[in-house]
């Protein structure tokens, strides 16, 4: 048996361990830095992201909504929870989800220790790009370590908005087939509208609130669905925000069609002697658009809005659109929401 020199130490299972456990340890770091990778964002910010992440808190409402669409199990909650009428076109899996509030935007309720309470591996934003954003990402990032993203939300950019979401959540096949929707959608209202005159579009005012005296200025992202679908939004403001307009205001705008997402407006409006001077009153065109589980014309302006310009053409253009409405709510509800309504569910959304 060999003896140990005077100089030697014995070898004892600790040194035959530690290499072990050096190697392991290396390892371990080698898979977690390929496990992460950098994604350019649309601020042109390079983010190191996780490569699956696993857990993802959305931002904002836009981002929640293309959150649920492209991978509904990788939320840590929801900006705003659920209503009860929302619940049937929901996937059961995401009905008890946590009401979190929402980091951007002028309503933001989220403090740190509530994010950092959900244990996220990644941030996401979906919707305006500007300075104001991209300082709040990266403060954020900074107090907290969690890798923040923004992705553009503008209308016309969401095929590729939801192909790059898509990347960074690591289901490039399902956001394939949404993306794909979203051309198809955008391809067939500049089809539709190449066959109607300008002359012949409607002149809209998007009413909103009990009243109908909240409305979105042209240019308003409130109202850019009512201008992607051909139609003149009446409204013309000094901001590109919300504006209160007296009825009076709106007589003389003379829209002759009225949008409007509040049911309690919709169901009284032909009952108010005032607002029969207004054309699309007296004519009776009044749409209230549907709402569950996402608004169609915004609320929020995120990829529920991909239904609302099929609905739109449907009610602006019934002579030269082809289709029925019903079976193509029916297959958007399939493919975004998972969930597939029943002819009892979309006569409910379609106020039949």
């Amino acid at each position: 048996m060999r003896r140990c020199a005077p100089h030697e130490e014995p070898l004892t299972r600790r040194h035959l361990i530690l290499p072990v456990l050096l190697a392991v340890l290396m390892a371990l770091a080698f898979v977690q830095e390929a496990r992460a990778r950098e994604f350019v964002d649309a601020t042109g910010r390079t983010v190191t992201i996780p490569d699956a992440p696993a857990r993802v808190f959305a931002a904002g409402p836009p981002a929640s909504v293309l959150l649920y669409a492209l991978a509904p199990e990788t939320m840590v909650g929801w900006v705003r929870a659920p209503r009860e009428s929302d619940l049937p076109f929901l996937l059961p899996s995401t009905h008890d989800l946590p009401e979190l509030g929402r980091l951007t935007g002028q309503g933001g309720t989220v403090n740190l220790e509530v994010l950092l309470a959900t244990e996220p591996d990644l941030i996401v934003d979906f919707g305006t790009v500007s300075p104001t954003y991209i300082d709040l990402a990266n403060r954020v990032t900074e107090q907290t370590g969690i890798p923040y993203i923004l992705i553009d939300g503008s209308f016309e950019n969401t095929p590729a908005a939801i192909r790059a979401m898509a990347e960074v959540l690591g289901v490039p096949e399902r956001g394939e087939a949404l993306a794909a929707y979203a051309e198809g959608t955008l391809a067939r209202v500049d089809a539709v509208l190449a066959d109607v005159p300008e002359d012949s579009r409607p002149q809209v005012y998007l009413a909103r609130g009990p009243e109908g005296l909240e409305a979105p200025a042209r240019g308003s992202i409130n109202a850019e669905i009512v201008e992607r679908v051909g139609a003149t939004n009446v409204v013309v403001g000094e901001t590109r925000g919300l504006v209160t307009p007296s009825l009076e205001q709106v007589i003389a705008w003379a829209p002759d069609t009225i949008l409007t997402i509040d049911r309690d407006f919709a169901a009284g409006v032909q009952d108010l002697a005032d607002w029969q001077a207004v054309p699309a009153v007296a004519e009776g065109r009044v749409f209230l658009a549907p709402s569950a589980p996402f608004g169609w014309i915004d609320a929020p302006p995120s990829v529920n809005r991909l239904i609302g310009l099929s609905w739109l053409l449907h009610s602006f253009y019934p002579d030269q659109v082809e289709g029925d409405l019903r079976s193509e709510v029916r297959e958007f509800y399939r493919l975004f929401w998972q969930v597939e309504p029943d002819e009892a569910a979309l006569d409910s959304l379609l106020g039949n």
